[in-house]
């Protein structure tokens, strides 16, 4: 069952105010150095189609004709031996689950289904402050290069707070919310812009987020990491058109921060039980 947070309304730089929730102890500073991304790993592999978790910190593939930093594409082609298609995105500093086509049939099938917005996508976020128990975002945003400006809804729930007795800016302590995602379009960096429109910025986010925070966490608990993680993703089989659910487990080093702020870590309580059921491919 999902812990249900008390609700703490933000004040003007996002920052709660009023009664918070039990404070966990025992903080030690980290002094880890960033460290390099861990090896991906396939989820789940047929014939078609492949889905594999990705680390974060590592590219889906590399942006321009001879870089050499390791990329998703390349690692999973290797690996296979066989070329490969990724038919969507997520950020290179997002975590989470990746689908590859294998051949140009399969591609068009699920390239389709994510232009059509009919994947549910899920999301886990750690982000500051106490955000509300649900809400929707819809705040329109344009590209990575500009132009005009489209619609965007990313709707969004709150698992559990938590309040860490040290100061991190103004403020005499530090309160996080953990927030299940549902972006509903695929709008450029749509969640992390998202919840800084709502003065939630992620953690760990280096474009729009909080730099103050993103420097706590990375003193005190040695992440030099975006706090955002995909972990579950429904579409349609592109063979037999049935609904499937493909999804992950949280980064150990996600799973050690939630152990720290006892929140909970296994998945049907954080992505949902209906949602695991849902699929017949769930792994």
């Amino acid at each position: 069952m999902d812990t249900a947070p008390s609700h703490h309304t933000p004040d003007s730089s996002g920052e709660p105010v009023g009664a918070g929730s039990p404070q966990p102890a025992g903080f030690e500073p980290a002094h880890n150095p960033a460290p390099r991304p861990p090896t991906p790993r396939i989820l789940l592999r047929e014939e078609s189609f492949v889905a594999v978790h990705k680390p974060s910190g590592l590219m889906v593939h590399r942006e321009y004709r001879g870089q050499r930093e390791d990329a998703l594409v390349q690692w999973l082609r290797d690996d296979l031996g066989q070329h490969v298609n990724p038919v969507h995105r997520i950020d290179r500093s997002t975590s989470g689950i990746v689908l590859f086509a294998l051949d140009s049939g399969t591609s068009r099938v699920l390239c389709e289904q994510f232009q059509q917005h009919d994947v549910r996508k899920t999301y886990l976020a750690v982000v500051r402050g106490y955000t509300d128990e649900t809400g929707t975002m819809d705040t329109p945003m344009n590209g990575k290069d500009g132009g005009p400006k489209r619609e965007a809804f990313t709707d969004y729930s709150c698992l559990a707070t938590t309040e860490i007795p040290h100061p991190v800016g103004p403020y005499p302590s530090a309160r996080y919310s953990l927030v299940r995602v549902h972006p509903k379009t695929g709008r450029w960096h749509q969640i992390r812009r998202h919840f800084n429109y709502i003065s939630h910025p992620v953690v760990g986010d280096t474009t729009h987020g909080d730099v103050e925070h993103n420097r706590f966490y990375r003193s005190h608990f040695g992440l030099h990491r975006l706090l955002l993680t995909a972990v579950s993703l429904t579409c349609k089989h592109p063979v037999t058109g049935d609904e499937m659910t493909i999804r992950t487990t949280l980064d150990d080093d996600l799973a050690n921060l939630f152990r720290q702020f006892n929140w909970p870590v296994d998945m049907d309580t954080l992505v949902g039980v209906q949602e695991r059921l849902g699929g017949a491919g769930s792994p």
